[in-house]
């Protein structure tokens, strides 16, 4: 699991520019059971678009880059 985690941590600070373009950030929290939990930080907070930002931009890529990730969350 710990090598997933560091995978994951790889991927979402690939993300990180993308985000921090517009103003938003993301922070990887933790993995469990498949599951990706991450903060959505800076304008990403109260953004409209923040639904698919994470399903169809950071999930998306988590899963296919990442075996072992079935979904991400945001707490």
């Amino acid at each position: 699991m710990e090598n997933i985690e560091e995978e994951v941590k790889k991927v979402i600070n690939k993300l990180k520019p993308y985000l921090n373009r517009d103003g938003g950030d993301i922070e990887f929290v933790k993995f469990e059971d498949g599951v990706v939990y991450v903060h959505m930080l800076g304008a990403c907070v109260g953004c409209a678009m923040i639904d698919e930002t994470l399903k169809e931009g950071v999930e998306m890529i988590l899963v296919e880059e990442v075996p072992g990730v079935l979904e991400v969350r945001a707490i």
